[in-house]
């Protein structure tokens, strides 16, 4: 299914509902994401007033839980760490409504161009995109210490999304997920400089083997004895997601099967 993610600086989920329906689009409100809007089949929204106005953006439920658990606040500062195209930095910068500092890092100078109109679109002026050279780049070190949030959306196999991806576990190798948990380990690490006593590092793959989700954060927490793990599902809780059904698991695993996302895995991490 398609899922929209509403821009709260812009519209309310019944408001954009509303608009979909009267243009002949079935909406639902999503299970779980307050923010979400699953359509039947797949509309083509390019021409929609609703998406060119930045009202709505595509992003996959399980997508927008990941900021929900990342949950900045007014006037924070705030890393997005591995960028992308944006989706969760647009998300981010409107959990923040606009206000404080939000990094936008990625190492592909293409992918951040995806992110311009968009960012246009959306309204944000909060956001401020950055190409780094590696995990390792001096403008990281620059920021030591002084971030209240940074989400960690790391690459990874992709398996989280062979429904839509089915061709991807021909093109993924026992080899290459070692070498991917590796680099997550080590991007990890560098994330976790940034943030402040008090803050909150999220660490999230689209990937559903432990490999690259639960061995990466224990060996994590092994090496930093000064992050702890917090409830993913308390955090979800306490901004109204219910039903989850994540008893006694500390992290989130989102499952196509069980939650009808994408496969996600994020575990929240905070500073003492």
């Amino acid at each position: 299914p398609l899922d929209l993610r509403v821009n709260t600086l812009k519209t309310g989920r019944d408001a954009a509902m509303d608009a979909l329906r009267a243009d002949g689009i079935e909406a639902e409100p999503c299970r779980f994401s307050p923010l979400g809007i699953r359509l039947a089949g797949k509309p083509s929204l390019a021409r929609h007033p609703l998406f060119l106005d930045g009202s709505v953006e595509v992003q996959d439920e399980g997508s927008q839980l990941l900021g929900l658990l990342v949950q900045p606040k007014r006037g924070e500062m705030v890393a997005d760490f591995c960028a992308g195209a944006g989706g969760k930095t647009l998300l981010l910068g409107a959990m923040m409504r606009s206000q404080g500092r939000l990094y936008a890092f990625d190492v592909s100078e293409k992918r951040l161009a995806k992110l311009k109109p968009r960012l246009a679109r959306s309204g944000l002026s909060n956001v401020h995109p950055v190409r780094i050279e590696s995990e390792h780049d001096s403008k990281i070190k620059r920021l030591a210490g002084k971030l209240d949030r940074v989400l960690v959306d790391a690459p990874c196999s992709g398996l989280g999304t062979l429904r839509r991806n089915p061709d991807l576990k021909w093109r993924q190798s026992e080899a290459s997920v070692a070498e991917l948990a590796v680099k997550q380990a080590s991007i990890l690490a560098s994330a976790a400089t940034l943030v402040k006593p008090g803050g909150r590092l999220v660490y999230a793959t689209c990937s559903l083997l432990a490999t690259e989700n639960d061995a990466v954060v224990q060996g994590f927490l092994a090496a930093h004895p000064d992050f702890v793990l917090v409830s993913a599902a308390e955090i979800l809780r306490r901004q109204g997601v219910e039903g989850l059904d994540e008893a006694g698991r500390e992290t989130l695993q989102l499952v196509p099967h069980r939650h009808a996302t994408d496969g996600f895995f994020a575990a929240v991490m905070e500073r003492r």
